[in-house]
């Protein structure tokens, strides 16, 4: 799934530090825990990082102050904060300081993993040529151009088509939680958000009709499974 990717993490709760670290580390990151945004500097000015998880609200240097620090000289580096506060402000204040996604507490493991990946996976495809693209029966689909290619047919999909697609390209094979989906590109997991997906599904559905092998299969209760046979 990864190729050893380094990830320099800052969080201030132990118990939460070594859970999120062993789990980043059974996906096969390498990953370096620092208690505070201070130890974190020293860390990062050893180099070599692609990406650092930070906590907002740390001891001796905040996560904001440390990725302020950061970004004087590093524009590179992805940065995605993690945060109890979910206030408008705080998201405003990371974006324009220069991060990459924001990560509201609490989160589950499988939604920070697949955001880390996204991320990195911009990153990478922002190199000409190195874009991922996904073979589903007689289409292929390409998130980064947001091309779903068919020999009869080429479509241009919006963000939400491409993003929930490529959700369902992750999880093919397996159930895509609704709740994970919701929350990852809608924001929020409210009932009107939850009809609009529903919509965005059936979208999917009538675009990969031409090939019969091709299912989206609801999964009662919990969400959607792509299918190919």
């Amino acid at each position: 799934m990864t190729s050893g990717e380094q990830i320099l993490l800052l969080e201030d709760d132990p118990n939460l530090g070594v859970i999120i670290q062993e789990s980043l580390e059974r996906q096969g990151f390498a990953v370096t825990l620092c208690p505070d945004g201070e130890q974190g500097l020293k860390a990062f000015r050893t180099g070599g990082f692609d990406l650092c998880l930070i906590d907002v609200m740390m001891p001796v240097r905040d996560g904001f102050s440390f990725a302020r620090k950061v970004r004087r000289d590093d524009d590179d580096t992805p940065l995605i904060f993690l945060t109890a506060r979910s206030l408008v402000e705080d998201r405003v204040e990371g974006f324009r300081i220069g991060c990459d996604d924001y990560v509201t507490k609490p989160f589950s493991m499988e939604e920070l993993t697949l955001r880390i990946e996204a991320v990195l996976r911009r990153r990478r495809g922002a190199v000409p040529g190195e874009a991922e693209s996904y073979t589903l029966g007689d289409f292929t689909f390409d998130p980064y151009r947001q091309l779903l290619h068919h020999p009869d047919q080429e479509r241009k999909l919006t963000d939400k088509e491409t993003e929930l697609l490529q959700l369902l390209c992750q999880h093919q094979g397996r159930t895509l939680e609704r709740g994970l989906a919701l929350r990852r590109i809608w924001g929020e997991e409210s009932y009107h958000c939850s009809r609009s997906m529903d919509v965005f599904i059936s979208r999917l559905r009538k675009y990969l009709k031409k090939d019969e092998r091709i299912r989206i299969r609801a999964v009662h209760g919990r969400g959607f499974r792509l299918m190919v046979d």
